[in-house]
């Protein structure tokens, strides 16, 4: 987003998160962005939620250099870091709040070794070839050009090692950005988010070198889904295909949920990229 465009909107990042926490009815979502304090706790409770485990499914053993992109208030990188991985957090944001200054406080607080480097992803401050891993949550989308960080990205990861951008905003086309921004709870109060089709977040990562192993449709891990369950999961698939009369007790087979899920059709629906910079890779 350029400067004239930012400056239609009222409020930083930090302000509108500190908006939303005011807001009577919020309380939930605001749980469930992990926005609440001590910020410790919050990041406690999403290491233990479905979401990390699964994300943990896709790491590498034993663990090396991580790079959290976008690290936000760090609750990715104090995961990362509790699971024995060496962690660099980029975060541009020097908020206390919801930046980097946020992610030096979780760090302090909970002891373990985060190092926080305020840089945008389109310009990474690394050598080519530094880390094990990328870990980039809500990331991707919010690229002002998502072919440039997909190549930063690609660069700096070692051969061999892998690449997870996770719970990223699909759109069909054009026309549905804006009705999945006139829903989300902050886009009009900051103005930061956007999102970009299948084809555009395949085709960027693929024309940086990557090669793709795995896309997550909305409804087929709770990388996407959580906060959902799995039984909410199943509920909705459920009513979708045989109307609202459908038990919640009945259970939809996990082959009738990919297949439904990968035809949703939803503006802002979110996908997850797992993937891997081979060893011949240019």
């Amino acid at each position: 987003m350029g400067l004239d465009e930012k400056y239609k909107y009222p409020m930083t990042w930090e302000q509108a998160v500190l908006w939303l926490r005011e807001q009577p009815g919020r309380e939930q979502l605001v749980r469930d962005c992990y926005f609440d304090d001590p910020l410790i706790e919050a990041a406690w409770r999403y290491y233990n939620e479905a979401e990390w485990r699964c994300v943990r499914s896709f790491l590498p053993k034993p663990p090396g250099e991580a790079l959290d992109v976008g690290a936000g208030r760090g609750i990715a990188s104090y995961a990362l870091a509790l699971d024995g991985w060496s962690v660099t957090a980029l975060e541009p944001d020097p908020s206390p709040l919801v930046g980097a200054e946020a992610i030096r406080s979780l760090a302090r607080e909970s002891g373990l070794r985060i190092e926080v480097i305020q840089q945008w992803g389109e310009h990474l401050p690394f050598p080519d070839n530094s880390f094990d891993i990328i870990h980039a949550r809500q990331v991707l989308h919010h690229a002002d050009d998502l072919e440039a960080l997909c190549k930063e990205l690609y660069r700096v990861l070692r051969p061999g090692g892998n690449l997870l951008a996770t719970r990223e905003h699909v759109v069909n086309n054009a026309d549905d950005i804006p009705i999945f921004l006139a829903a989300h709870p902050l886009h009009d109060q900051y103005g930061g988010e956007s999102a970009y089709t299948l084809d555009q977040y395949s085709g960027a990562l693929e024309r940086a070198g990557f090669i793709i192993n795995t896309i997550l449709s909305p409804y087929e891990s709770p990388i996407n889904y959580f906060p959902a369950t799995e039984q909410d999961v199943s509920y909705a698939v459920g009513r979708s295909l045989f109307g609202p009369l459908w038990p919640r007790s009945f259970v939809v087979p996990k082959v009738v949920v990919n297949f439904v899920s990968r035809r949703l059709t939803t503006p802002g629906r979110l996908y997850s990229f797992i993937a891997k910079k081979y060893e011949n890779s240019k």
